[in-house]
């Protein structure tokens, strides 16, 4: 007759009791069970946290446009530069004489202009004018992203409302 056969009177036996956990045991069975809870409270309160999911996204979305308008930058560049080419190689040499003639004189009437101004103008006011043209050196690429960003919005708004 088997342990989990029922006897002569129908009753199962039962079957022979685990024996008791030892402290230890106990200690690693409650360290591994704070440890499991500590992860789900963890993923719990990062899903929770929206702040800090829009801090990411707004960072990857940065990220993007960033490398974005670097790329949209090298072509214009790049584009610019066959242009350039295409209209030296097309146009006839005293057309190109008198072209950088006229782009002289622009760069000379324009450094008179801005002496004239500078003089004329309060010293506070080119101070500040003077300070914006350095920050603007300094932040060109980010000046490129933010003109691209702006150029990218109007154009999405302008389908938008061919659309609509």
């Amino acid at each position: 007759m088997s342990s989990n056969q029922p006897r002569g009177d129908g009753r199962v036996p039962k079957p022979p009791p685990t024996p008791a956990p030892t402290p230890g045991e106990l200690r690693e069975q409650i360290e591994h069970t704070r440890d499991e809870l500590g992860r789900t409270v963890e993923a719990l309160a990062a899903k929770a946290d929206v702040t800090a999911q829009a801090k990411e996204r707004t960072a990857a979305v940065r990220e993007h446009a960033a490398k974005k308008a670097a790329q949209m930058t090298d072509q214009i560049r790049e584009t610019a530069g066959h242009a350039a080419q295409l209209v030296r190689d097309k146009t006839p040499d005293p057309v190109l004489d008198g072209a950088v003639r006229a782009a002289m004189q622009v760069r000379e009437t324009t450094a008179r202009a801005g002496h004239l101004a500078s003089e004329r103008a309060p010293g506070p006011l080119v101070d500040r004018a003077g300070r914006a043209a350095s920050v603007a050196r300094a932040n060109r690429a980010a000046l490129l992203a933010l003109g691209a960003a702006v150029v990218a919005l109007a154009l999405i708004r302008r389908s938008r409302g061919r659309r609509g």
